[in-house]
């Protein structure tokens, strides 16, 4: 896989696993361990990683240059 492709391996892996986190919670807290938890859970995850990805390598340049100007060297 060619170098210039990291950042977005790093945005889709760390989307995954974060939208997977947060996706499952989510439906925990709404439906409580039910009957078909797991599929609901995996519904609910793939809606949230497609939204998950694209926004994060569309606003990672954007928090990048924020947390640039919020920290100094040393």
């Amino acid at each position: 896989m060619p170098k210039w492709l990291a950042p977005y391996l790093i945005a889709l892996l760390l989307s995954g696993v974060m939208s997977c986190i947060v996706s499952g919670i989510a439906t925990w807290r709404a439906l409580g361990l039910i009957e078909g938890f797991f599929g609901m859970w995996m519904g609910a995850w793939s809606v949230a990683w497609a939204v998950a990805f694209p926004t994060l390598v569309l606003f990672r340049p954007l928090v990048t240059r924020l947390v640039m100007k919020l920290v100094r060297e040393g």
